[in-house]
């Protein structure tokens, strides 16, 4: 049963592919939720969701008990609480950081001790899922938060998850966690794009063809989520983009230094790792991951009639 968010003031910074549906979700549980993105368009957005829209990081975080945190890495996780206008300076003692970013576990356990000598906590809680998830408040989301963190963020995270999993009471915990679910995702989506390509190549109709593999053992959420994405790679823009390429060159660069530092060989990951960072140098970056395609088979591939 989700905890009553009524009157609850909640701040969302990011209101990208996740951060706004996360706070449309919140917003829908009667928090009292403001929200501040750099970009005009999706404030616009913002507010027709039911999100009060805020002039600046540090007016949305003033006052809130939760601030959710939806930043693309560590250097934009830094800027938001200490760069110039970061909002730690403006936290009341006592308010949680619910960082829903991956970042990695060496960062969020900095930064938790930089929030900790202000009297701040943090829950480190990446999430996994995707933008209709998190609108529907359904997300993965594996948290890494000692008691009095877990306390302030817990009626916020049980309004955005499906599956609430606390892996442990350390921040990085959480990353941890992430960490191991990126291997598989980032690796999962690469192999998706090999599929495929080698489906195209065979002659095979490719929505035939995605339509079989997701019938049988070979069926994944990633197959099932990019493939119909990928069958659109090849169109001028090509997919929406739910998910940037770029992102998976940060989580697999994240899964391949873990790996390295605890001695465990992934030759796996850093073959798609590889395939991400091709895509990156090929000007792909702002694509849709499912671009991954793309980079496999350059030309679109011909199928035969």
């Amino acid at each position: 049963m989700i905890m009553s968010l009524q009157n609850i003031r909640v701040a969302v910074l990011g209101l990208g592919a996740m951060g706004l549906p996360m706070a449309a979700n919140l917003a829908g549980h009667q928090a009292a939720v403001r929200g501040f993105d750099i970009s005009d368009d999706r404030l616009k957005l913002a507010g027709q969701a039911g999100i009060t829209p805020a002039a600046t990081a540090r007016e949305a975080a003033t006052d809130a008990a939760v601030v959710v945190l939806a930043v693309r890495n560590a250097a934009q996780l830094d800027d938001v609480l200490y760069g110039a206008g970061g909002v730690a300076g403006v936290m009341r003692p006592g308010a949680v950081v619910l960082l829903t970013s991956t970042v990695g576990v060496g960062a969020v356990r900095a930064t938790a001790q930089r929030l900790g000598e202000s009297g701040l906590l943090l829950a480190d809680a990446p999430v996994s899922g995707g933008p209709v998830r998190a609108g529907d408040g359904t997300l993965l989301v594996t948290v890494g938060a000692d008691d009095d963190a877990w306390a302030a963020a817990a009626p916020v995270l049980e309004a955005m998850a499906g599956t609430l999993v606390r892996v442990g009471e350390n921040p990085g915990d959480g990353q941890a966690m992430k960490t191991v679910n990126q291997l598989l995702c980032g690796v999962h989506i690469a192999a998706a794009g090999e599929a495929l390509a080698l489906a195209a190549a065979l002659g095979l109709d490719l929505e035939m063809a995605l339509k079989a593999l997701m019938a049988g053992a070979a069926s994944s959420f990633m197959l099932g989520d990019r493939g119909p994405r990928m069958l659109q790679a090849y169109q001028p823009g090509g997919a929406e983009v739910r998910s940037r390429l770029d992102i998976f060159v940060k989580d697999m660069g994240i899964v391949t230094d873990a790996a390295k530092a605890a001695a465990v060989p992934t030759p796996v990951a850093a073959a798609a790792q590889s395939l991400y960072l091709l895509g990156q140098a090929q000007g792909k970056a702002a694509l849709d991951d499912s671009a991954v395609l793309t980079v496999i088979a350059p030309g679109q591939p011909r199928q035969e009639g």
